[in-house]
């Protein structure tokens, strides 16, 4: 019998498209899936006439595959990966692979990398992004664990991966859970994009007073310019097009107002908090979700708490622009962000990761894929230490170029009582990383005098810290009559 060059296990929506996307490419494939009925109804609806073979249990989907085993699990993340791999590891022999395509956490990955290298197996954490789309017809592929492993699975992740003008939307990312970790900051990006462009149609919408094909053409211009063209200002502009047949409104305004997550972005404040990076912006995105959730206290609260009555009365076109002006301001911040998270965790977990070829795989294939980030590959190529994007001298002059835009829209925002978190703490973030000194010598001196915690002086060398008797300081200043 002939043997089947690839396995997947898992066959949801991802995994099946996966087999497909795996099958056209030249390579034959084994599915196995938990409940059989899930199996028999894809091997009659999406299989017949493809090199695919189903399997009805573990052992005989292990007995079809071609030695050494490359065996792609898209289970969902946590314990079922655990499990599943259990029940392989008995049934392999040394040199077989299992690669995770879930969203894992990083952690899980390097501990399960361990485990199976220990056991003579291989195992890659790898992200895959660019949703069910992706799946079948080429996604951003990001795998972690050791260049062996890669170079094992390399024939066929080139292959299926999307393909831009500098090459396939895959490389090796790094040992371990490097794979898992990038694509994990690549969803906290995702949140403060969506957030982002969320915060941008309730403007053009509440102060503007922008409406459906209004706002349809908006953004539809918007992913025509270099900063703007993206896979997501591309879906809002058709999501405006479709019209519920109900209501007969655009569909995304009988849509609930409470966002779902899963746990990615939550994972990305996480990491950055245990690493002292700051994201703000990611952090907003996270938190705005969180909000959204509290809908009953919302429609309560609103019966019960006042804001500004006033209504915008300035020019709405030239307001469209510096929205516009302010997304990009604000998604230059987000990216700048997630790729400073990057570069403290490479240092880190010593992943050793190219920002530059990150930027380069996430071109196409994933949900954050963007024209812009031809110029992130190439600002990290240009300096592959600099140490924030907004030094980059294209980031640096497009943000000098539009702050005055960006700062009368938050403005704006403010006087009229719009909430926007993740433009702010854009702003935020700039006009912090941007200033020279900022007043955390007076948080510095409360924890000296409550806690003895020192400070460093400007004047005096870093590294060198000091301690100040604070009351006694003050008690002779009383007496004596002097404050100085």
């Amino acid at each position: 019998m002939t043997k089947q060059n690839f396995g997947l296990i898992g066959l949801a929506v991802m995994g099946e498209n996966l087999a497909l996307n795996v099958e056209s490419r030249g390579f034959s494939v084994a599915v196995y899936n938990r409940t059989t009925a899930k199996t028999d109804e894809f091997m009659a609806k999406r299989a017949p006439g493809k090199n695919i073979v189903a399997a009805k249990t573990l052992t005989e989907f292990v007995d079809i595959l071609e030695t050494p085993r490359r065996i792609l699990v898209m289970v969902q993340a946590g314990k079922a990966v655990d499990a599943v791999i259990d029940q392989l590891k008995p049934m392999l022999s040394p040199g077989d692979m299992i690669i995770d395509g879930g969203n894992s956490l990083y952690g899980d990955t390097e501990r399960r990398t361990k485990d199976l290298e220990a056991a003579g197996l291989g195992f890659v954490g790898m992200g895959i992004s660019g949703g069910e789309e992706g799946a079948l017809n080429g996604a951003s592929l990001m795998p972690g664990g050791t260049h062996a492993a890669y170079g094992i699975l390399e024939p066929i992740l080139t292959k299926i991966a999307a393909q831009v003008d500098d090459g396939p939307c895959v490389t090796f990312i790094g040992p371990g859970g490097a794979g898992h970790y990038v694509k994990m900051v690549h969803n906290g990006i995702e949140y403060g994009d969506m957030q982002l462009i969320a915060e941008a149609y309730d403007l053009l919408k509440n102060v503007a007073g922008l409406e459906g094909q209004q706002l349809q053409k908006v953004f539809a211009e918007w992913n025509t310019t270099d900063e703007l063209n993206s896979f997501l200002i591309e879906i809002t502009a058709n999501i405006f097009k479709y019209i519920d047949p109900e209501t007969k409104q655009p569909l995304v305004e009988v849509i609930m107002d409470a966002a779902g997550q899963k746990g990615t972005g939550r994972w990305t404040v996480m990491s950055a908090l245990e690493l002292g990076v700051s994201i703000p912006t990611i952090i907003a995105a996270v938190n705005a979700r969180i909000m959204s959730s509290y809908k009953a206290e919302r429609v309560n609260a609103s019966h019960e708490l006042t804001g500004p009555s006033t209504k915008y009365e300035g020019d709405t076109k030239e307001f469209v622009n510096k929205v516009r002006d302010a997304l990009y301001c604000s998604k230059i911040c987000s990216y700048a962000q997630g790729m400073a998270l990057l570069s403290a965790a490479s240092k880190s977990y010593n992943y050793e990761l190219s920002l530059s070829e990150i930027s380069r795989i996430w071109k196409g294939g994933c949900i954050i894929r963007a024209g812009f980030l031809d110029k992130i590959k190439t600002a990290f190529n240009d300096d592959p230490e600099l140490p924030n994007l907004l030094l980059a001298p294209e980031f640096k002059q497009s943000i000098l170029d539009r702050q005055t835009a960006w700062r009368e829209v938050l403005s704006t925002a403010s006087t009229l009582g719009i909430a926007v978190p993740a433009f702010s703490a854009s702003l935020d973030y700039f006009d912090s990383y941007r200033r020279a000194r900022l007043p955390q010598n007076l948080t510095q001196a409360q924890r000296d005098y409550f806690g003895a915690h020192t400070y460093e002086r400007t004047d005096k060398p870093r590294g060198e810290f000091f301690h100040s008797e604070w009351t006694q300081v003050a008690e002779e200043s009383l007496q004596t009559g002097t404050t100085d």
